[in-house]
């Protein structure tokens, strides 16, 4: 919570359009809310950008749909992109960045393969040594990254 995830898609959503990407994003919702538009929501944010959008929740799925769908479910609903992003959905076995701002969270550092770090606001000493470490303010070395990293689905 308040690393810069939704900053970070944010920005890599707007860089990828303007080069000419379709993006599609997903964002779970851990705590069953599956709220979407709401401004200021970092769905509302997601969907700003020009990007296709859904929150997963346990219970239902937002695009005006009811009940649950799988990511699969969801990227053939989105079968028109060229990325899709996912926030989140920490279980499923995709290539992860961990967002580091301000503070450090060793828990995600087990299911991450890359840290994205503001080097302004954390000590580089206190990284681990084993994992990839990015600029979380240099957008195009982690989109190259996502392009060298991303699985097919």
């Amino acid at each position: 919570s308040n690393s810069g995830k939704t900053t970070l898609i944010t920005k890599i959503s707007y860089t990828l359009q303007q080069k000419g990407f379709k993006v599609a994003i997903i964002k779970h919702d851990p705590h069953d809310k599956a709220i979407f538009d709401t401004q200021g929501k970092d769905s509302w944010k997601f969907y700003q950008t020009g990007a296709e959008v859904a929150v997963l929740s346990n219970t239902r799925t937002t695009i005006f749909k009811r009940s649950y769908s799988s990511i699969q479910e969801i990227a053939n609903y989105f079968s028109n992109f060229d990325y899709l992003l996912v926030e989140g959905l920490k279980t499923l076995p995709l290539p992860r960045i961990c967002v580091v701002r301000n503070k450090i969270d060793s828990n995600y550092f087990d299911i991450s393969d890359t840290l994205a770090v503001d080097f302004n606001s954390i000590n580089i000493n206190d990284l681990p040594k084993n994992i990839k470490i990015l600029d979380l303010n240099d957008i195009e070395t982690i989109i190259s990254w996502i392009n060298d990293n991303a699985t097919h689905i």
